[in-house]
């Protein structure tokens, strides 16, 4: 399956596939690299960030973000900080972010990599199913349709194969 949604969450989680044609290995190497996150953005709000790659849960860098893209609220200019919440060495990697918003929203962005015959087979997802009442009730969620992750493996694809 290309788009999935998972059980039980059907409005709360996106999930979106593509084949890579690079190995596991190439691919985390670029999604653990916090200029990796800028280049493969495809929303336009990852602006530029400051970090060394990450390598275990906790590490965190920084990305300048830019809501203006999006025009959707009146945010403009501000940072987060990615906090990595699961990670598998070519495998799996998956992070929070902390900002602006306080107390933290808790959505959560994921990967997860398959080694396949032709290269990798990618599996992006966005979760906003932790995310406080308050913020379902603002009706903002999710924050970044599902054509955008499929957009972003794309231009995975691209900077990788």
């Amino acid at each position: 399956m290309t788009s999935e949604q998972k059980a039980g969450t059907d409005t709360e989680r996106f999930e979106v596939q593509r084949q890579v044609a690079a190995s596991p290995a190439t691919v985390f190497a670029l999604l653990s690299d916090p200029q990796g996150h800028v280049l493969i953005d495809s929303s336009g709000m990852l602006q530029s960030a400051e970090g060394e790659p990450v390598r275990q849960v906790g590490d965190e860098f920084v990305v300048h973000m830019d809501r203006e893209a999006l025009n959707d609220l009146p945010m403009g200019r501000y940072d987060v900080t990615v906090i990595i919440t699961a990670f598998e060495q070519d495998a799996a990697i998956e992070w929070t972010i902390s900002g602006k918003i306080q107390p933290p929203i808790r959505h959560r962005y994921g990967y997860r990599l398959e080694p396949s015959a032709d290269g990798t087979l990618v599996t992006s997802y966005y979760d906003w199913s932790d995310i406080e009442q308050r913020y379902r009730d603002a009706a903002i969620f999710p924050i970044i349709p599902e054509a955008a992750l499929r957009a972003t493996l794309g231009i995975l694809a691209r900077n990788v194969e």
